[in-house]
């Protein structure tokens, strides 16, 4: 028997066909989005965008399962009925407005204009002061959930999102009858079923102990926002890896699957990872490294973690308190870097030495040793996620002189980001919840070694790595098979479908001594900036935008 997982990220999918019994991965399929990540214009206009708006196309989400699990199918050559279940995972927060029926609000002529009536990607960070009405609301009134989120919503959350819909767009948050998760979204039109997962709505949507909060505590945020759960939501969570219903005919033809195939209940593309790598105990952190990371953490007690994005029973893995963390630029501040900082020459040089200008920049950088070239960084140039909860916060380079070049550039914001990791790890520990190794998932670590001897030696930590480089979709083809009853629960899905290598990266001691003093300096930067003491981030983007005549 076989399992298809998706892994919808934040410019393509995958899918994945895996063999139920051992893990293995019989075909692959990547779909590139059409419209990517919407960040400049809305297609079809040349309207700018305000900053910090990242929206989607969901039309691109739909074309992902109609070419993907298609050609997994050709080329494994898998006799379709022999395909169990079908799971996906998500980017998350990931949003939108939609019909009762679920159509997206964007796809009716009268609001295409709209950007609010678009898909609001998870790095759409315009809903900064959205996010900062809540959690000063929060505090007002006392409210006990606000910690079981580190103290912070963020400005990437489900009710920031939906709130700034409200306040800048009221047409378009009349107009809509439903707001949901994308991953929602997508397992609607694959089901006809619509399903509210409860990954998404525990860490992403504010639900604890089986609810929202309170109506008196939206309707304090706006009283038009009062009713936005009994109108436009649900206070049913499907459990991970239950069923959420079967493919519809419509789904079964965009496929070619069996009508009626299990189909899971949706889930976040961090945490269905975790038992991919065959996590399911205490004690290891599991980061996916990408555009951004994604630290993930299980616990056997609840614990309150200064800016956790979240901490939910049964969130990640049945029985246990799943813990998420993470940073909001990894792997884009690299791309940031590289598209408009890096000279040509060195851009010649990759070519001559036929590599890619990051596979040219990490070869130049690790003929450093630590210290080497002068330079500490923040790595807030997508704002700070945790544990400050801030996505107004902006980058900063310390150190560089007129000898400075890019490959010690590029070592610095590497660094920078394994410091960020560090500071999460220490939040953690410090409240008694233990990060013994580390094991890694995603795109950075199978193509950067210096990265991951940097975060090594920074965390002090050992680190393993997934064996698979589409661990997510892996994670959702497990979740498949639990909804198809191939395995009753995702523990024993993991004992037999999960795999980590053999490898083991380990710190070296004299590296770690080096790194201990860029960290203390890293330190003191981070609690200058970033806990008040000087807002000249916050001012500078604000005059920026008075400047552009923009608002935020």
């Amino acid at each position: 028997m076989y399992t298809i997982g998706i892994d919808f990220g934040t410019e393509s999918g995958r899918a994945v066909l895996v063999d139920t019994s051992n893990g293995d991965e019989i075909a692959t399929a990547v779909h590139s989005y059409s419209n990517g990540v919407i960040d400049e214009a809305l297609p079809g206009s040349d309207k700018p965008l305000p900053p910090d708006w990242a929206l989607q196309d969901p039309r691109d989400y739909i074309d992902v399962i109609k070419t993907t699990v298609p050609q997994v199918l050709r080329e494994s050559g898998v006799d379709p009925a022999e395909v169990v279940g079908i799971g996906i995972d998500f980017t998350a927060c990931t949003m939108m407005p939609t019909k009762r029926d679920g159509t997206p609000l964007m796809m009716f002529d009268e609001w295409r204009d709209n950007p609010h009536a678009w898909v609001k990607l998870w790095k759409h960070h315009a809903s900064q002061p959205q996010a900062d009405q809540i959690n000063e609301v929060a505090r007002q009134m006392g409210e006990d959930w606000l910690q079981r989120y580190g103290g912070k919503i963020s400005s990437e959350w489900f009710f920031s999102k939906a709130l700034q819909i409200l306040q800048e767009a009221p047409d378009v948050y009349n107009a809509s009858e439903r707001l949901i998760e994308a991953a929602d979204w997508v397992i609607w039109q694959l089901t006809g079923v619509e399903t509210r997962n409860a990954c998404t709505a525990g860490y992403k949507a504010i639900v604890q102990d089986g609810d929202f909060p309170s109506e008196a505590y939206f309707g304090a945020l706006d009283p038009r926002f009062a009713d936005v759960v009994e109108t436009r939501m649900s206070r049913e969570f499907a459990p991970l890896g239950s069923k959420a219903g079967g493919l519809t005919e419509e789904a079964a033809e965009w496929t070619g699957l069996p009508v009626g195939t299990a189909v899971a209940v949706a889930n976040v593309d961090a945490h269905v990872t975790v038992p991919a790598v065959t996590v399911t105990q205490p004690g290891q952190m599991v980061i996916i490294m990408g555009t951004s990371n994604c630290h993930m953490l299980i616990g056997e007690e609840l614990q309150t973690v200064e800016g956790m994005c979240g901490v939910v029973r049964d969130g990640i893995i049945p029985g246990y308190y799943g813990y998420e963390a993470g940073q909001s630029g990894v792997g884009d501040i690299f791309a940031w870097f590289v598209n408009h900082a890096v000279p040509p020459e060195y851009h010649e040089a990759a070519r001559a030495a036929g590599k890619d200008i990051h596979e040219y920049l990490e070869h130049e950088a690790a003929k450093q040793k630590p210290g080497e070239h002068g330079l500490v960084a923040l790595d807030w140039w997508n704002g700070n996620r945790s544990p400050l909860v801030d996505a107004d916060l902006t980058g900063l380079l310390l150190g560089a002189t007129l000898a400075t070049r890019a490959p010690d550039i590029y070592r610095a914001l590497i660094e920078a980001t394994a410091y960020g990791t560090r500071i999460i790890i220490e939040a953690f520990e410090e409240q008694g919840i233990p990060v013994n190794e580390l094991v890694v998932a995603g795109g950075l670590p199978e193509k950067n070694k210096l990265l991951v001897q940097i975060y090594v030696d920074v965390t002090g930590k050992p680190m393993k790595f997934a064996a698979s480089s589409q661990a997510p979709a892996v994670g959702a083809a497990m979740h498949a098979a639990v909804a198809a009853s191939v395995y009753p629960n995702i523990q024993a899905a993991a004992q037999k479908m999960g795999r980590i290598k053999d490898e083991v990266v380990h710190p070296i001691p004299e590296n770690q001594a080096i790194y201990e003093q860029l960290y203390a300096e890293y330190k003191l930067l981070y609690e200058y900036f970033g806990k008040g003491a000087n807002d000249v981030m916050k001012r500078l983007k604000n005059l920026k935008m008075q400047v552009r005549g923009e608002t935020h």
